[in-house]
């Protein structure tokens, strides 16, 4: 959801409609991401897309490979209204995408839109051909598609074109340069191509992805200056845990701070047996954390310190955060703007005080050698005083009071 009284960033002149979901334009950037199931077991794709959707993954792709993932699209679309999820799927399509499209029509309709790799669409004669099947077949079902280049895919026939002009120039520009020019030249000779086709221009989407952060800044400049395409964002192969959180926020960051990008996905490699919803939640965190987006009211904790020797304030502010995110889909649905309030959970009288005050609620937690009392602060102002051992449930009512005085119901 769109907090109105934040700035909304405008990106691509070119809306883009996939689904129910609006890209582009003055749209809000979207968050999306992808599953990791193999998509022929419809139980396993159907339960992974809802837990994506869930998260708040606004639009979510799943790995089209062979007849028989083919055949499931149908299946997991139709497990999906049972749960009364309309979250969009998007097909991925490598190096048969023509075939399967072709042969399941069941397949084309139930996708919401189709993600294509001009890199291994098909080789020699045979890529003008079936990348025209692709396009032909989306324009047949009213389908946007992604022209998502990889340079982990890269078509080398043009890059190799491009690398051979480079060597006749008097001054050679670095091969790095060549290879995010060939990235670039690839997307928009594709859409072009499609457009040609007769694809409609807001029915395209352009992705050049890339693993390293300065590479990937360089080519979405260098690709927004040169088109007005929604742009879908996103370090490819980002890697785990705190490396590719960090990688991929300040790739993205950037980007999105000079307005560039409509939609985003952060590539998370999962920690083993780990959810695949961590790399939505990261989104998020980096739309709201920029003031583009709000999704979950954001709670203020401090880092600890010497003061802070309990581990009582980490565990309530660990707390009080899930307990937000469990309460969102209810809240969602009966309040409105709920996702802009914010939370303070603080461990000290330092800051403590302060930041509750800041916050829309918040609660200073007793530090070392202080009175064993936390006051909770509503709106600026210090309301009461929480002790004993109930203080956690305490606050977490205070909370769910906040919500239901202060925000209407829809």
């Amino acid at each position: 959801m769109t907090n109105p009284d934040l700035p909304v960033s405008r990106r691509s002149s070119v809306g883009v409609s996939i689904g129910s979901v609006r890209v582009g334009g003055d749209a809000p950037v979207v968050v999306q991401s992808m599953t990791n199931t193999d998509t022929c077991d419809v139980q396993a794709t159907t339960r992974q897309v809802a837990e994506l959707a869930f998260a708040g993954s606004e639009l979510v792709r799943i790995t089209v490979n062979s007849a028989e993932a083919a055949a499931a699209v149908p299946a997991i679309r139709e497990g999906l209204e049972v749960l009364d999820v309309r979250v969009p799927l998007i097909g991925d399509f490598h190096f048969n995408g023509h075939k399967l499209l072709s042969q399941n029509a069941e397949c084309a309709q139930a996708l919401d839109k189709y993600r294509i790799n001009p890199g291994n669409v098909g080789r020699g004669s045979k890529k003008d051909s079936q990348f025209a099947t692709l396009i032909e077949i989306a324009c047949r079902y009213d389908k946007p598609v992604r022209i998502g280049v990889n340079w982990g895919s890269l078509d080398q026939t043009l890059a190799a074109q491009l690398m051979d002009e480079n060597a006749k120039l008097a001054e050679p520009r670095a091969a790095h340069e060549i290879t995010q020019e060939a990235l670039i030249r690839s997307a928009l000779d594709s859409a072009a191509r499609a457009e040609e086709l007769g694809m409609a221009r807001d029915h395209i989407l352009l992705s050049c992805k890339m693993s390293g952060v300065q590479d990937l800044i360089a080519v979405y400049q260098n690709l927004a200056a040169r088109c007005d395409y929604a742009l879908h964002l996103g370090l490819t192969e980002a890697g785990m845990g705190s490396k590719g959180i960090v990688a991929s926020t300040a790739a993205v960051g950037v980007l999105l701070q000079q307005g560039i990008g409509d939609t985003i996905r952060i590539s998370l490699t999962p920690d083993p047996g780990g959810s695949r919803s961590k790399e939505v939640t990261v989104a998020q965190e980096i739309l709201q954390t920029m003031g583009l987006r709000a999704f979950t009211p954001a709670v203020v904790a401090c880092p600890g310190c010497g003061r802070t020797t309990s581990t009582f304030f980490q565990e309530l502010a660990q707390d009080i955060e899930s307990y937000i995110r469990e309460k969102m889909p209810d809240w969602q649905t009966r309040h409105d703007g709920v996702e802009s309030m914010t939370v303070a959970v603080m461990g000290c009288v330092v800051n403590g005080p302060g930041e509750s005050k800041h916050a829309n609620i918040g609660i200073s937690l007793p530090g070392s050698g202080e009175r064993p009392v936390a006051p909770v602060y509503i709106d600026g102002e210090k309301a009461m005083t929480l002790k004993g051992d109930g203080i956690a449930a305490e606050f977490q009512k205070l909370v769910e009071q906040y919500v239901s005085e202060h925000y209407a119901s829809k």
